[in-house]
């Protein structure tokens, strides 16, 4: 079927989002095509707010309103222990727990060849300048259990190891190959609580 050239163009946008194919970007464009007025509008500016008063945390590289972050600003954190992640959805699949205290680096990725996705590509860099600093005691790798996460891991574990810094990975409490954005608080705060040195 030949769509008018907006809906075509409003199933394109919405087929850039991560797992969306052309039959799901469909149902979502004709979703909101039978919205009123009122929420597509609604709708559009939370997309734009969102946008607009997010930036990355200069330290940690989280997505929050402000830089430095919330977690990088508390006094209340723990600045012996870094856990890194993948994602800042990682992250927060991680806060939710409540069982950890100590600070965060965002990747912003893993390393991925299959995806072009290089050492250069990530923060890698920026997570090796924070080691310097002589507070650092422990880094906790928490990446996803797959393939990309487990190279990554390797990766790390190399740069970090001549800084004479506790290397930890979170428990495979985790079936492998699961992201840790759809596991539940217990098996997150069971795998964090069950680290094992690298």
């Amino acid at each position: 079927m030949i769509y008018p050239k907006s809906i075509a163009a409003l199933i394109e946008q919405f087929q850039k989002f991560p797992s969306i194919g052309q039959k799901s970007a469909q149902r979502m464009a004709f979703h909101v095509l039978k919205m009123p007025l009122s929420e597509v509008e609604k709708f559009a500016n939370a997309i734009v707010e969102a946008k607009k008063n997010t930036c990355t945390c200069e330290i940690c590289y989280n997505i929050s309103t402000e830089s430095p972050c919330e977690i990088c600003q508390s006094p209340k954190r723990d600045r012996s222990i870094i856990c890194v992640v993948a994602e800042t959805k990682d992250l927060i699949a991680i806060e939710k727990t409540n069982e950890y205290n100590g600070l965060y680096h965002v990747l912003q990725g893993v390393i991925s060849p299959m995806e072009g996705i290089g050492v250069d590509d990530i923060r890698i860099k920026e997570l090796l300048n924070r080691l310097v600093d002589d507070r650092v005691k422990e880094v906790i790798l928490a990446l996803n259990p797959n393939v990309e996460g487990e190279a990554t891991c390797l990766y790390l574990t190399k740069l970090i190891k001549p800084f004479g810094i506790k290397i930890s990975r979170i428990a495979f409490g985790l079936p492998v190959g699961a992201d840790l954005e759809f596991a539940d608080e217990i098996t997150l705060a069971k795998a964090i609580e069950g680290r094992r040195d690298i």
